[in-house]
């Protein structure tokens, strides 16, 4: 184990090897066989079987690999090397990881740097963490609630949140003063051509991160990455209609409006937000 994890049920430091962990209380747990922790308590799921699942997971995966979000994965690996850059043994933890597939950008970034680096990836989905553990051996994963990350008081220097919930209270507790959250959502008109083919009125969130954090967050900067790319074919539509909510929400008769494309241009609009720890 290379990153510093806590007890998820006193919170205190869990010390071992690769294959066991165990704090002061004598609550013990062992790596599953793949290679990550699980760390998620029965009374932390709201469901048997909770984020995302296998189907989910997998839709993500085949869409992502086509490299349609790639430039937005360079960027904010970029974005993350240049901190752990200002930062010796920079320590970061990526909540919401899914799968892995921005988590690994950011491990191959940060090994082209010099300084040195802790790198973890924390998703309440195990059908994630278990994909996560076949693209990276060497990031510590671990199925765990990001409500109650089992992780120290200001342990972290860096915690990115890309299209996940914002747990303000847990990244105000694990973030040192001064450490910085990285935060990844869409734009007003990000994939605005599909939303306008699947609803009848296209609705603007408005959404301010800012206001979710409150007053222990000052806000750095926030950069837009947009650009255009184009799916060539029905089954690369299907893909992406399978990775984003929409595809939850379509209704019969938009499903055979997108059924008629041949292709589809579509706009990728994304906010990376900075806010430093106060």
């Amino acid at each position: 184990m290379n990153f510093d994890l806590n007890c998820p049920v006193c919170l205190q430091p869990l010390s071992g090897d690769s294959k066991h962990l165990e704090c002061p209380n004598r609550h013990c747990f062992d790596a599953a066989k793949q290679g990550y922790w699980n760390l998620l308590l029965a009374n932390q799921k709201r469901s048997k079987d909770p984020g995302d699942n296998t189907e989910m997971v997998q839709a993500r995966r085949n869409f992502l690999a086509l490299g349609h979000y790639q430039q937005l994965a360079d960027t904010i690996a970029a974005r993350v090397a240049g901190t752990a850059i200002e930062q010796p043994a920079t320590r970061i933890l990526d909540m919401g990881c899914g799968e892995g597939y921005y988590t690994c950008r950011m491990q191959q970034q940060l090994e082209l740097s010099s300084g040195e680096y802790q790198l973890a990836g924390l998703d309440i989905s195990k059908h994630a963490i278990k994909a996560a553990c076949s693209q990276s051996k060497t990031i510590t994963w671990m199925v765990a609630s990001g409500a109650r990350m089992p992780v120290a008081d200001k342990s972290l220097d860096l915690i990115t949140v890309l299209f996940s919930r914002l747990m303000a209270e847990e990244f105000c507790r694990t973030l040192k003063p001064g450490a910085e959250l990285l935060i990844a959502y869409p734009g007003e008109d990000h994939l605005i051509e599909l939303r306008n083919l699947i609803y009848d009125e296209v609705r603007h969130s408005g959404f301010n991160p800012a206001t979710v954090l409150g007053e222990s967050f000052e806000h750095i900067a926030t950069e837009p990455v947009r650009y255009h790319f184009t799916l060539p074919d029905q089954t690369q539509i299907s893909q992406l209609l399978a990775m984003t909510p929409h595809g939850w929400r379509i209704n019969q008769a938009a499903r055979e409006r997108l059924a008629e494309l041949s292709q589809l241009e579509l706009t990728l609009d994304v906010c990376l937000a900075r806010f430093r720890r106060i």
